[in-house]
């Protein structure tokens, strides 16, 4: 199955967090999305890796995904090296998406920014002719993504583009909520995290709020691009 839109997540919720409300916008005007999840997320504070795949299945069927995977690598210990490279090529030469959203260049948890460059570095190796892959004993073409954007999480950074995902807001915030263990469930025993508080929720459509109003829209999500945006028509920017 050939993706439009491949995002790619340090962890299961990654996605949904910063970049659900353009996922849902894509798949509705047809475009096919997946999501490839790094980790399982097993050294969050709270749930299972067990639990958090069935989390992450569940929200997938939220948004309508074409796909999802999960390579699980460790958390918090993986690396931008040749081993995980292989394994995200794999991926990318099995879906040959035009455009991968992947992680804030930059975040809080240092995961976040590992796992962009890990992203970045692996789009750009996945066109490489002489680096050999091979998926259920077939031998990949090489594949190289048009467009690599970064989603904004924890951290601000100012965006390079806004999407305006006005009328999408209600699908993310379910596909947030799919996550029952991480997020705000007072019946929910386990230890307090970071984002497990009511605050957490609300700093999310607090940015959400912010970025909208930067275009003029109630709720939006930002990017950040690696390469210059080019048009052929100043009517094509909004």
């Amino acid at each position: 199955m050939k993706l439009d839109i491949l995002v790619i997540a340090a962890h299961p919720d990654d996605g949904e967090l910063a970049c659900s409300g353009t996922i849902a916008s894509h798949i509705s005007k047809g475009y096919k999305v997946g999501i490839l999840d790094l980790t399982q997320g097993e050294m969050g504070t709270r749930g299972t890796p067990e639990m958090r795949l069935i989390e992450a299945e569940n929200s997938g069927k939220i948004l309508g995904l074409s796909a999802r995977e999960n390579l699980k690598f460790k958390d918090i210990y993986f690396s931008d090296d040749a081993d995980h490279q292989i394994d995200i090529i794999k991926i990318i030469r099995k879906y040959r998406p035009e455009i991968v959203l992947a992680n804030a260049v930059s975040d809080r948890h240092p995961d976040h920014g590992k796992g962009a460059n890990l992203a970045s570095n692996s789009c750009f190796m996945s066109g490489l002719i002489k680096i050999e892959t091979f998926y259920d004993n077939s031998n990949q073409s090489p594949w190289r993504p048009n467009f690599v954007y970064h989603y904004i999480q924890n951290n601000y950074i100012k965006p390079d583009f806004v999407v305006d995902i006005s009328d999408f807001w209600e699908i993310k915030l379910a596909s947030i909520r799919a996550f029952k263990s991480q997020f705000y469930d007072p019946e929910n025993m386990e230890p307090a995290s970071f984002i497990s508080s009511e605050d957490f929720l609300d700093f999310i459509e607090a940015r959400a709020r912010e970025f909208g109003h930067s275009i003029n829209v109630k709720f939006g999500e930002g990017f950040t691009v690696e390469k210059m945006i080019g048009v052929k028509n100043l009517f094509d920017l909004k």
